[in-house]
C-alpha cells in the first residue's frame, strides 16, 4: 500500500520504459498516475489533473526540465522530483533554484524513486500541518508558515519551497548548531551524506536574498566543519 491512496503523480518522460516503468511502480504503492512525454504535454496535464507530485525528467525534447519546473510553478506551488542523466551540482542546483524539490540521477532504481516521493509527500503533509502555526519573528525577520512568506524589514523575499522550509527549520530552533545531514532529515526527509554541497547551495542564495553580505551574517551563521545555526540576537 502506498503512504496515502489516491494520491496523484504525474510523470514527464519521453522515454517510453521508463515512464512504463515508474508508472507500474508508483501504481502498486497505491498512487494514480498519469504519463506526459514532453513539456507542453506536461503543462496540460498538470493544468487538468491537478497532481499532488510531478516526477519530471531533466531532459526533455524542445522543452526542458527546468522550463518546464518554472511553468507549473508559476500555476500552482507542486513538489517535484527531478530525474537526470547528468552528474554535475550545478545541473541539481539549477533544479532546485527552479522550484523542485529532490533529484534522482539516471539509472536509478525504482525502490528508491517511490522512497523519494513517500518522503516528499510526507513533507508536504508536515507543511500542511505547520500552517496552523503562528509565524516566527527573529529581528526583523518574519516568517509565516501559513501563508509561506517571508519578510525582511517589511520587504517580502521570495524563496524557492526547500529554501523557505531550510530557513524556517533554523529559525524555530535559534542558536541551535543543525549539521547538513540534520538539515536534509528535517527539509528532505531522510538523510544523504552526499548532500552537503547541496545545503550549502541553498544556505547561500537563502543569505543572498536575506540580503546577508556573508561578513557579518544577520540571521544565518555557519559553524565550519558541522553546519548552521541561526543567530540568538536576531
Amino acid at each position: 500500500m502506498g503512504f496515502v491512496p489516491e494520491l496523484t503523480v504525474l510523470v514527464v518522460d519521453d522515454e517510453e520504459a521508463i515512464a512504463d516503468a515508474v508508472k507500474n511502480r508508483l501504481e502498486a504503492e497505491g498512487y494514480r498516475v498519469v504519463v506526459a512525454a514532453d513539456g507542453p504535454d506536461a503543462i496540460r496535464q498538470h493544468a487538468e489533473h491537478q497532481p499532488d507530485l510531478v516526477v519530471l525528467d531533466l531532459m526533455l525534447p524542445g522543452m526542458d526540465g527546468l522550463e518546464v519546473c518554472k511553468e507549473i510553478q508559476k500555476v500552482r506551488w507542486t513538489p517535484v522530483l527531478m530525474l537526470t542523466a547528468k552528474t554535475e551540482e550545478a545541473d541539481k542546483v539549477a533544479g532546485f533554484a527552479v522550484g523542485a524539490d529532490d533529484y534522482l540521477t539516471k539509472p536509478f532504481s525504482l525502490r528508491e524513486l517511490a522512497a523519494r516521493v513517500k518522503a516528499i509527500l510526507r513533507r508536504m503533509e508536515r507543511i500542511r500541518a505547520s500552517q496552523s502555526d503562528g509565524p516566527v519573528e527573529r529581528g526583523g525577520l518574519t516568517i509565516d508558515p501559513n501563508r509561506r512568506r517571508v519578510m525582511v524589514d517589511g520587504a517580502e523575499v521570495a524563496l524557492t519551497p526547500l529554501e523557505f522550509e531550510i530557513l524556517l527549520a533554523l529559525a524555530r530552533d535559534p542558536g541551535v548548531v543543525l549539521g547538513r545531514e540534520q538539515l536534509m532529515d528535517r527539509v528532505w526527509g531522510y538523510r544523504d551524506y552526499a548532500g552537503g554541497r547541496v545545503v550549502d547551495s541553498h544556505v547561500a542564495r537563502i543569505r543572498r536574498k536575506l540580503g546577508e553580505d556573508g561578513v557579518e551574517p544577520r540571521f544565518i551563521r555557519t559553524v565550519h566543519g558541522v553546519g548552521y545555526a541561526f543567530e540568538e540576537t536576531a
